[in-house]
């Protein structure tokens, strides 16, 4: 997220507390006009620094997905290429690179065992990804 200027930040940081705000609410909470908030978040989108909003459920909400956590080993001149479609799928609510062995840890969240089993395979088949390791998310521990 280079070249971004406080406002920008400041916008960042309102979206991550609420991304259904509207302009109206963000203007206000960052002091600034309408149609600044508009021109700067339009900018953010088309520079791909914001690639989607989402909706962050409540986990009571969320009772029945199936989530687990997957390590993911690529072939390094082909990590681009996987992250861009590994952050196609629905599925993959978050995409972590990491170090030590295993290049990207991905948040799998599916609504059945099928659903699962099939986003499994699809990212199996991803050229580029040489191993993976998927531990599914049984309890929360605390």
């Amino acid at each position: 997220m280079s070249e971004l200027d406080a406002l920008d930040k400041a916008l960042i940081g309102q979206l991550r507390l609420d991304g259904r705000a509207s302009i109206t609410a963000l203007a206000a909470a960052l002091g600034v006009t309408r149609g600044t908030v508009q021109t700067h978040l339009d900018r953010l989108q088309r520079r791909g620094v914001i690639q989607r909003f989402t909706v962050d459920l409540a986990d009571t909400s969320a009772e029945d997905l199936i989530r687990a956590i997957m390590m993911i080993e690529v072939q390094g001149n082909l990590a681009r290429q996987v992250t861009v479609r590994l952050r196609r799928l629905k599925q993959v609510g978050q995409l972590h690179s990491t170090n030590g062995a295993w290049d990207f840890v991905a948040q799998l969240e599916a609504t059945s065992l099928e659903d699962f089993d099939r986003v499994l395979c699809e990212i199996r088949e991803i050229p580029g990804i040489l191993n993976s390791e998927t531990c599914l998310l049984l309890s929360r521990a605390f």
